[in-house]
């Protein structure tokens, strides 16, 4: 268990014992994503020093939110189904954090499973589903997804592949999901690149991700 102990009783001490610690939601957040091992948890958050993301593994199986799993002569972490209780926590948690978040630093990046997450908690389901079934290629930064979306379905899968619309952008998707800069200007102005499909499918990706600011 978590070495933090509030002297509480009560649902929210208990849940801040359990993956209140440093990393112990981030751990989350990339297994809600899907099964990892630990070298790709450790490249995820490259910042962890080794022996916490040993701790905070162990803390979090022994309170049974997530469970080591054999995969073809490998082990995986994932999330038990108590552990994936934690979703819409995560996401509510994502658009709470979304409202203070600025410009990155130099030192901080966007990985997959940040991004995956990002767009999962920006998606909106009901109004994706009066649209017709749209797939991205995007690349922010380093990281490439396939973002595809049909009516209220999202799935997001690294990598590229065909897509309606594929561009290229960084952190300042922020401001286009934020609804802060409308699709046009964010071309015009250079925070996105479309690379290829139809231009005005952007505004489409800018209506079914959107986190007010």
């Amino acid at each position: 268990m978590a070495a933090r102990d509030y002297g509480q009783y009560g649902g929210l001490s208990q849940a801040l014992e359990l993956v209140g610690e440093r990393w112990a939601l981030l751990i989350v957040r990339d297994l809600l994503v899907g099964p990892r091992r630990y070298g790709e948890l450790a490249a995820g958050l490259a910042r962890i020093p080794t022996n916490i993301l040993a701790a905070r593994l162990k803390e979090l199986q022994a309170a049974g939110v997530i469970r080591r799993a054999p995969r073809s002569r490998i082990i995986v972490y994932e999330l038990t189904p108590y552990g994936r209780e934690l979703e819409p926590v995560v996401l509510a948690l994502g658009a709470w954090g979304y409202k203070a978040l600025s410009d990155p630093r130099d030192e901080q990046v966007i990985t997959p499973d940040s991004m995956t997450m990002d767009l999962r908690t920006a998606f909106r389901p009901q109004v994706a589903d009066t649209l017709p079934p749209t797939a991205y290629a995007a690349r922010f930064s380093q990281t490439e997804l396939l973002i595809r979306v049909d009516g209220s379905n999202l799935d997001v899968t690294r990598g590229d592949g065909p897509a309606d619309l594929a561009f290229v952008t960084d952190s300042g998707i922020r401001r286009l999901i934020s609804g802060e800069m409308a699709a046009d200007l964010a071309i015009a102005s250079g925070v996105v690149e479309v690379v290829r499909g139809r231009v005005a499918l952007l505004d489409r990706f800018a209506t079914t991700f959107h986190l007010a600011a």
